[in-house]
């Protein structure tokens, strides 16, 4: 077993030692593309949304140096009419850049050259009965070596970007590591060498100064996942079946770890911090504590016409449009708020939408770590308006009107150039940024379902709180007693049973022509 080539099986078998959610029909998808036009694929997702997960899977199932039927004949790969076709049968290339970049951090300089002499070495080794020459490269080594087997070789090569990443600020180790992609993937013998490669990354490959060079690659992004949306992340059944297993709150799952949006898919929900709060039986924030806090902090910082005012809209709970198409896919070419939005796209601080091409804060996880960069900007609005939340929600409970209607109006002050503040819509927004801090003990929901409608705002207490549910129902140029009397004809609470026995109706109104908010505020005790 090697350390670049035909490193087994052990990897997946790890995986399958715990619990392991079947996403094993990549496995068919790949086999499709293999020997054609199309075998060069490139997946791109947001850190720990099993990408590396995937690439082991691969590995062990293609590998022909192990036997790996029992890991997958459980699974629904082995009812697919390619499996016993491809199943460990070829000579698999396996490459984790980050090893790399980690090792030789120091030395970046000379990276590429690094890792293609350690690869040669380990090449040459498993092939002793294959001439190779001492001014060979890589590929034509692999070249030496099909031609002598008759056999293609599998590359997988997990973080393909890490170099890239690392390298930002390098344009010669840029351009080196660009051409050395280019050489083994695009040149004349590629079809001879490779059967199919498969890489995966944070960001897609079209630009790096490299469009020409890596243009024949498929890729499937966090933006245009094509076929592979329901093999990253969990799916709304995956989680739901997790949750009975082990006795989690589905909704709670929901609220912290849903959000994300991949093509035609829903319901994506972040693997890692899904499995982690199985593990540990806690529902927290997981995943924002494995990566980088300081870039998001850094995006949402850049000093772009409009992209303070997106973040706010985010905050709020709103959509933003964006243009994804203008992105370059270089960390060192943002210049535009497009830009910035595009990058925490893939890097999955925000979902996108399609079909509406607009993004949003995915899930109550993420959104905390937007709350705690905003803090650390000189947004001082902003972070008043979040400092003053923690009191609005005591006031509430308490049932002091003026101070609530107060309170709101302050956060409508200054944010109104913002939020153009014209409508309910835009009112709804402005009650989102001022309770705000709520949500570290509330469900916040807009729209939320009733039977005969929709309540505007509704917070549900989370699991284990011992506070009352708060249904907010807004109205613009009426009065705060029409829309408690609204709360109370169509049966608002009612659709609270399940969650509280006591309920508190707020009814907020603004009024267009004094510009001034009022509040009613009552108690319901549910039978």
């Amino acid at each position: 077993m090697g350390r670049f080539i035909n490193i087994g099986n052990t990897g997946f078998e790890r995986a399958r030692n715990g619990e392991y959610v079947d996403k094993s029909k990549l496995i068919g998808y790949v086999n499709r593309s293999l020997n054609t036009e199309h075998n060069m694929l490139c997946v791109t997702r947001a850190r720990r949304f099993g990408k590396s997960m995937a690439a082991k899977m691969l590995c062990a199932y293609y590998d022909q140096s192990c036997d790996s039927k029992v890991l997958f004949k459980d699974l629904a790969i082995a009812q697919d009419a390619s499996f016993e076709t491809h199943l460990n049968k070829y000579p698999v290339i396996y490459l984790d850049l980050t090893d790399f970049t980690t090792q030789y951090s120091d030395y970046l300089s000379d990276i590429v050259k690094v890792m293609q002499g350690a690869i040669i070495q380990e090449v040459e080794q498993e092939y002793p009965d294959v001439q190779f020459n001492a001014s060979d490269d890589l590929m034509s080594c692999l070249l030496n070596i099909a031609t002598s087997t008759g056999k293609k070789f599998i590359m997988i090569i997990d973080e393909w970007d890490a170099i890239c990443r690392e390298a930002d600020k390098n344009p010669d180790v840029m351009r080196r590591y660009v051409d050395w992609l280019r050489r083994l993937f695009k040149g004349g013998n590629t079809d001879r060498v490779f059967a199919g490669v498969y890489m995966t990354g944070i960001l897609p490959i079209i630009q790096y100064d490299t469009q020409s060079a890596l243009n024949n690659f498929e890729e499937l992004t966090m933006i245009s996942p094509g076929a592979l949306a329901g093999y990253f992340g969990f799916t709304k059944d995956e989680v739901a079946y997790l949750c009975d297993k082990y006795g989690l709150d589905i909704e709670q799952m929901t609220s912290w770890y849903d959000g994300y949006q991949l093509g035609e898919t829903q319901h994506i929900y972040n693997p890692y911090s899904v499995m982690s709060a199985i593990r540990k039986h806690s529902i927290e924030s997981y995943w924002a504590t494995t990566g980088a806090y300081e870039s998001l902090r850094k995006y949402i910082m850049l000093n772009f016409d409009g992209l303070r005012e997106s973040v706010i809209e985010l905050l709020s709970g709103n959509e933003v449009n964006v243009n994804v198409l203008r992105f370059s896919n270089n960390l060192q070419k943002i210049i535009s708020r497009d830009d910035a939005l595009t990058t925490l796209i893939h890097l999955g601080y925000l979902s996108y939408d399609r079909q509406k091409k607009t993004c949003s804060i995915p899930n109550y996880e993420v959104k905390q770590e937007f709350e705690k960069s905003v803090r650390d900007t000189d947004w001082k609005s902003v972070t008043d308006a979040l400092e003053q939340s923690e009191a609005l929600l005591n006031q509430t409970l308490e049932g002091d009107e003026n101070a609530v209607a107060q309170a709101i109006e302050a956060v409508h002050e200054e944010f109104t150039s913002v939020l153009q503040y014209n409508n309910e819509n835009s009112l709804s927004c402005v009650i989102t940024i001022a309770y705000y801090m709520a949500q570290n003990q509330y469900v916040f929901v807009r729209e939320f379902p009733t039977g005969k409608g929709f309540a505007d705002v509704v917070l549900v207490p989370k699991q284990n709180i011992d506070k009352p549910a708060i249904i907010i129902e807004l109205k613009w140029n009426e009065s705060a007693d029409t829309a408690i009397n609204q709360i109370k004809q169509k049966g608002y609470v009612k659709s609270l049973a399940k969650y509280t026995g006591e309920v508190v109706l707020v009814g907020v109104n603004y009024d267009k022509a004094s510009k001034k908010h009022s509040c009613k505020i009552e108690s319901y005790v549910l039978k």
